[in-house]
C-alpha cells in the first residue's frame, strides 16, 4: 500500500446452487490465496454463499439462516487477514428480502449495500424476490451478532490510506443510464467494486468491457467487477466468471471466461488522486453519504503490473501503426491551417539528416499535399559546420531530393569563425558559445531565407528535448511554427520507421539510415569522420527520460515512486544506480530550463502530455527543484 499501490483481486469461486456451506469453504479457500499473495481488498460475486440461480429457494428461511452462517465464518476468518472483503448474500430486514454486498474487514462487519436495480425483464426476474433498495433511509440492522448499517450511500474510508475509499453497486447498478457508481465516485470513491451475476451471451464480454472500463475512465477510479461463473445453475442460463480490474479507463487484470479463481493486479490509488486534482470538472456530489472508517496495515506491494518502457508509445502493435497515422495526420493539419491561416507561400526546414528534422519534413510533405500544394515550395536548407558528418549531410540532401522538394546549402563555417572573431572568442575553445553559435546562425539564416520567400520556417525540436533544455535559447529552440512539439523522442523514432514502413525503396532505405544514426547536435568536430557528440551519453537515455516525463507530468508521481517503477520496467536493461543518475539528471535539468518553455513558438498539442506554455504547462521559471532533488538523490 505504500507509494499509493494497493493490491486488489476479483474473485469467482466454484459453488454449488444453495449449498451454501460449500460455498463458504470455497471463498475461505480463495481468501486464504488472496491473503497469501499480499491482497488487500478481495470482491466476490454477487450472491455467492447462496448462488445466483436460486429461484423461489431465496424464499426460504433454511437457505437464509444457512447464508448468514456463511458470512459468520468468513467474519472469524476475516479476523486474521489483513484485507477488505466484498461477498454476496440475501438479507431479510423485517419483510423484505434484499440482494445485498456485505463489506468486511478484519473480523468486522464494515457495512452492508443492497442492490437498487432489480432487474424483471428477458431472462431475469429478480423482482419476484427482492425489494430495491432504491430509495432507502440508511438504518442499523443485527446479522452475525453486529450492529451493522444498510443501505445505498455507504462509503468504506481506509484511515491509515486516505486515498482508498470504496464504493459499491451490485451487476445491474452499473448496466442502468445513472449507475450509482457515479454519485459514490463524486462523493469520494477512489475503488468502485461491483459483485456481479452477469450471464453470458454472444457478444456480451465485450460490452461488459466497455462498461467497466468505461465507467472506470469517466469516474478516474479503479473498477473491481467479479462475477459468479462455475456451479451456477445450467437450467436456463450460462455463466463464465467474467472478472475484470481496470483503472482510468485502462483494463489492468481481465480472466478467462469460463474459468475460476483469482486475478489480482495493483491499482495507482496515487494515480486516481491525481487525476481527479487535475480535472476540475470532476463535480461534488451534492447527495449525503455515510462515511464508515475502516484500518489496514500500511505494507510494502509486490508489483505485478506492467509499466511500458515507452508509455508515448502504444504496447499493441496492431494499433501502432493508425496511432502513426494519426499523429502524422494531426501534425500535418496543424501546420497545414497554420500555412494557410498565415497565407505562406513556403516553408522552410533546417535539415539536418537526423530524425527530429527528418520528422519535420515528414509532416511539412504531408500538410502540401493536404493543400494540394507542390513539394517544391518546400524549401528544406542543410547548414554544414564543424561537426556535420558526410552521413547525415548525404541523408539531409538524398531526403530532400527523394521527397521532391527544394534544396539549399549553405555551408556556415566562414560565417560562424567570422562571429568567433567579432565576439573574441578563440575557436579552439570547444565551449558552450562554440556550440550554440553554431545553433543560432543556423536560425539567423532560416528565418531570413523564409522572410525572403514569404514562408514559415518549422521548427524540429522535439517535447523530451523541451523537457530537458536540450536546445540552444534563441537557435533551434525557435521557429514559426513547431510541428514536433508534443511528440517525445521515443515517439519520434516510431513515426520515422512508420512512414519507412511503406515508403518506396529509395526513400525507405535513407530513413533506415537516418533511425540507425546517433542522436547528435553534430556541434563538435567528427573523430574519424564519425560523429563524436552522442546526446545520450551526454543527457542520459531517451527512452529513461520520456518515461520520467510522462510519469511525472500525466501523473503526479514524485520522484521515490519514479524511480520504483522505472526500476520495475527497466530491470535487466537499467541498472538501479543508472536509473537514479538520470533521474537526478533530468528533474535538475527539468527545473532549470523552464525558461526556454515559457517562450515556446506555437505547436500542435497531439498526446496528453504537452509543455505548451499557453496550454498543459504553466510553471515558473524560477521554482525552486530542492524538494524533488532531496528526494531522488536519497535514493536507494
Amino acid at each position: 500500500m505504500k507509494d499509493g499501490f494497493l493490491k486488489v483481486a476479483a474473485a469467482t469461486p466454484r459453488i454449488r446452487v444453495a449449498d451454501c456451506a460449500y460455498n463458504t469453504a470455497r471463498v475461505i479457500e480463495l481468501m486464504g490465496e488472496a491473503m497469501d499473495a499480499g491482497v488487500s481488498l478481495c470482491v466476490f460475486p454477487e450472491l455467492v454463499l447462496t448462488g445466483y440461480t436460486c429461484g423461489d429457494l431465496f424464499l426460504q428461511e433454511a437457505l437464509l439462516r444457512a447464508a448468514e452462517d456463511g458470512l459468520t465464518r468468513i467474519l472469524e476468518h476475516s479476523a486474521r487477514s489483513p484485507m477488505v472483503i466484498a461477498v454476496g448474500l440475501p438479507i431479510q430486514v423485517d419483510n423484505a428480502l434484499y440482494n445485498c454486498a456485505a463489506i468486511c474487514c478484519r473480523g468486522q462487519l464494515l457495512g452492508l449495500v443492497p442492490k437498487q436495480n432489480i432487474p424483471n425483464y428477458s431472462e431475469f426476474y429478480e423482482a419476484r424476490h427482492f425489494t430495491s433498495g432504491a430509495g432507502m433511509v440508511t438504518r442499523t440492522v443485527t446479522l452475525c451478532g453486529q450492529q451493522v448499517l444498510l443501505g445505498v450511500d455507504l462509503l468504506f474510508r481506509c484511515r491509515t490510506m486516505p486515498s482508498l475509499v470504496i464504493g459499491c453497486e451490485i451487476c445491474e447498478d452499473l448496466w442502468v443510464p445513472a449507475p450509482p457508481s457515479g454519485q459514490l465516485a463524486e462523493a469520494g470513491a477512489t475503488v468502485i467494486v461491483n459483485l456481479s451475476a452477469s450471464d453470458e451471451l454472444i457478444g456480451k464480454a465485450a460490452y461488459r468491457r466497455q462498461l467497466v472500463t468505461g465507467q472506470s475512465a469517466r469516474l478516474a477510479c479503479g473498477y473491481l467487477y467479479a462475477d459468479a461463473g462455475l456451479g451456477e445453475s445450467t437450467q436456463d442460463l450460462v455463466f463464465a466468471g467474467h472478472n475484470l480490474i481496470c483503472e482510468n479507463g485502462t483494463m489492468l487484470a481481465e480472466s478467462e471466461r469460463f474459468t475460476t479463481g483469482l486475478i489480482t493486479t495493483e491499482l495507482d490509488l496515487g494515480r486516481i488522486a491525481h487525476e481527479r486534482r487535475r480535472m476540475n470538472t470532476f463535480g461534488q456530489s451534492q447527495t449525503h453519504m455515510t462515511d464508515i472508517y475502516f484500518d489496514l496495515p500500511l505494507r510494502e506491494t509486490q508489483l505485478t503490473r506492467v509499466f511500458a518502457q515507452t508509455p508515448f508509445v502504444p504496447a499493441d502493435q496492431s494499433d501502432l501503426a493508425a496511432r502513426c497515422e494519426e499523429i502524422l495526420h494531426l501534425q500535418a493539419v496543424g501546420l497545414a491551417t497554420r500555412l494557410r491561416h498565415t497565407r505562406a507561400k513556403s516553408a522552410v526546414i533546417g535539415l539536418s539528416g537526423g530524425l527530429d528534422s527528418t520528422l519535420a519534413l515528414i509532416v511539412t510533405v504531408h500538410a502540401f499535399d493536404l493543400l494540394g500544394w507542390p513539394r517544391s515550395n518546400i524549401q528544406t536548407v542543410t547548414m554544414p559546420c564543424f561537426g556535420t558528418t558526410r552521413r547525415t549531410k548525404s541523408n539531409a540532401e538524398q531526403l530532400a531530393e527523394a521527397y521532391g522538394t527544394s534544396l539549399r546549402c549553405v555551408d556556415i563555417k566562414a560565417a560562424v569563425t567570422q562571429h568567433f572573431a567579432d565576439i573574441g572568442h578563440d575557436p579552439d575553445t570547444l565551449d558552450v558559445t562554440f556550440e550554440n553559435a553554431q545553433a543560432r546562425q543556423r536560425t539567423y539564416i532560416l528565418m531570413d531565407i523564409a522572410n525572403k520567400m514569404g514562408g514559415l520556417v518549422i521548427g524540429t525540436g522535439d517535447l523530451s528535448e523541451l523537457a530537458l533544455g536540450w536546445a540552444t535559447y534563441n537557435g533551434d529552440h525557435m521557429s514559426m511554427y513547431g510541428v514536433n512539439a508534443s511528440i517525445p523522442k521515443t515517439l519520434v523514432r516510431y513515426l520515422t520507421s512508420f512512414e519507412a514502413s511503406r515508403a518506396p525503396d529509395g526513400l525507405r532505405e535513407i530513413l533506415l539510415d537516418v533511425l540507425g544514426t546517433p542522436v547528435s547536435p553534430e556541434l563538435l568536430p567528427p573523430k574519424d569522420g564519425e560523429i563524436s557528440q552522442k546526446t545520450e551519453e551526454l543527457v542520459g537515455p531517451y527512452e529513461l527520460h520520456d518515461f520520467f516525463l510522462y510519469y511525472m507530468l500525466r501523473f503526479g508521481y514524485p520522484p521515490r515512486k519514479l524511480y520504483r517503477i522505472a526500476c520495475r520496467a527497466f530491470e535487466g536493461v537499467h541498472s538501479r544506480a543508472t536509473v537514479k543518475k538520470w533521474l537526478v539528471t533530468f528533474i535538475r535539468r527539468f527545473f532549470a530550463q523552464q525558461f526556454k518553455r515559457s517562450c515556446l513558438p506555437d505547436g500542435p498539442k497531439v498526446g496528453t502530455v504537452t509543455l505548451s506554455p499557453r496550454g498543459d504547462w504553466r510553471m515558473p521559471s524560477d521554482a525552486v527543484s530542492e524538494v524533488w532533488l532531496k528526494e531522488a538523490e536519497n535514493l536507494e
